[in-house]
């Protein structure tokens, strides 16, 4: 994801792709940086590497990449 960044106007989309990230709730994490999430009621295996993220929290989730650990609900 190198080279994303926001797209001026368009702020809650990346310029790369101008997909959106989504919020999912980790439900479990797997091996290799792995987690288990639930987007809008149906679950996806995504990469939580770049997050200090443990079940329970609520991530950003682009390209099924968690992007960043956020507050508050999905």
């Amino acid at each position: 994801m190198a080279g994303c960044k926001e797209t001026p106007g368009l702020s809650d989309t990346c310029e790369c792709c101008a997909d959106q990230a989504v919020a999912a709730r980790v439900l479990a994490l797997l091996p290799d940086g792995m987690a288990c999430v639930e987007i809008n009621g149906v679950t996806e295996e995504v990469s939580v590497e770049l997050t200090d993220s443990v079940p329970g929290d609520i991530v950003m989730v682009h390209a099924k990449v968690a992007i960043a650990r956020v507050s508050g609900e999905v």
